[in-house]
């Protein structure tokens, strides 16, 4: 066995796989399938076949490995949203943009913008699978119509580090995970990298979800469904299966809260980076918050928050809104972590995690630079509690303790 196949055999018995895909850049031997649970795993497809220097380079590019915080100079450090130039809250100056993206089509708009001005030749990012509208796959995009139609968010298994590259002329909108590996494997250079846009991310559901979620909505077998959306043409949104004889359809809080959230896959239980620290620009969801601080998921006009974490996404931002493309207004970033509770508590007590995963004889990934032993220690009582809760449940269940 190769020494790639042999790390990412430990990654695998270790449960710590994100399925972000970027492991096939280093071994085209191997190719992403889904498992018996839903998720995307590497899988060998041929003979190992190792690019140059492939083994040095696992351990600092796979997210089950490692992840490091991005700290560029002159940035601004918030404990839980990370370094930033800037923050705002954005939305599509195009209506219909705005209208079918998932938070205000701030993403869309710039991906757009990017292709249109020539500045970007391609855009890798994620779609509905044209063949079966319920599985997302991964896409290169050339133009604005093509931007359109891969708006929205995808809550599935989808791997598009696997057709990352490192041609600076190319963008990639990815999950947290496939940005830093993608921003690893070209060496953490923060401007010789594709441009690099990612997303808040709550974790990947499984691919059962998805399906299981269109069959108590009474709609038909997967096959059948002729198209599929998770949010967007609207702000959150529905889930929407679409069929030769109508379609059925869930709210945000039933479609992501009742049934694709609690089907995320362990290593995004265990993810320090849900906000996309190694990207050029992150984009989340601006919610308002009611009287508790939790958020309001009523249908409105979508907003987005945009987090300009390098030089060069603020440059892209500024240059975005003075050609008219989004509308940018600024944003308290305590405003914004009020907004994603799930996040902020999340890397709150994740330090107390990993410890009782570990105490647990599970492999977790090492993070660098986040701070997250001291976010832990600021609330003892939780964090002993968060550490004992995931030892007894790893212990209960050691293949997927907090599934």
């Amino acid at each position: 066995m190769s020494t790639v196949r042999k790390q990412v055999a430990k990654v695998l018995q270790a449960d710590a796989c994100s399925g972000c895909g970027v492991c096939t850049l280093l071994d085209p031997g191997l190719s992403m399938e889904l498992d018996g649970s839903g998720y995307l795993r590497p899988v060998a497809a041929g003979p190992p076949r190792e690019e140059p220097g492939a083994a040095r380079a696992f351990a600092r590019v796979c997210p089950g490995r490692s992840v490091t915080a991005q700290r560029p100079a002159g940035s601004t450090r918030h404990p839980l949203l990370g370094s930033y130039f800037g923050v705002w809250e954005a939305w599509a100056v195009d209506p219909q943009m705005r209208h079918r993206g998932s938070s205000g089509g701030a993403l869309t708009a710039i991906q757009s913008w990017l292709l249109a001005t020539g500045a970007v030749a391609q855009v890798s990012t994620a779609a509905s699978d044209p063949a079966r509208p319920t599985r997302t796959v991964p896409v290169r995009i050339t133009s604005k119509e093509e931007a359109l139609a891969a708006a929205g968010s995808r809550y599935a298994p989808v791997a598009v580090g696997a057709i990352a590259t490192a041609d600076p002329t190319h963008a990639l909108t990815a999950k947290p995970c496939e940005v830093s590996a993608v921003r690893a494997l070209t060496g953490g250079a923060l401007g010789g990298s594709p441009v690099l846009l990612s997303f808040f991310c709550a974790g990947t559901p499984s691919q059962r979800a998805t399906e299981q979620l269109v069959r108590e909505l009474g709609g038909p077998a997967p096959e059948e469904v002729t198209e599929l959306w998770y949010r967007g043409r609207g702000w959150p949104g529905r889930f929407t299966a679409v069929f030769d004889g109508g379609e059925v359809s869930a709210d945000y809080d039933r479609s992501w809260g009742a049934a694709l959230g609690p089907a995320t896959q362990w290593r995004c239980k265990l993810c320090a980076d849900g906000i996309g620290e190694s990207a050029d620009i992150a984009a989340a969801d601006s919610w308002d918050s009611d009287d508790r601080g939790y958020p309001v998921f009523d249908e409105q006009d979508g907003r987005s928050a945009l987090l300009a974490r390098t030089e060069r996404g603020l440059a892209i931002v500024l240059a975005a809104q003075e050609a008219g493309v989004i509308e940018l207004r600024e944003l308290d970033p305590e405003r914004l972590a009020r907004a994603q509770p799930l996040q902020t508590e999340r890397r709150r007590s994740l330090a107390a995690r990993l410890w009782g995963a570990r105490l647990g004889g599970r492999g977790v990934p090492r993070y660098r630079g986040f701070g997250l032993v001291r976010l832990s220690l600021a609330r003892p009582r939780i964090a002993l509690r968060t550490l004992r809760g995931t030892l007894r449940r790893i212990r209960e269940s050691p293949r997927g303790g907090a599934r």
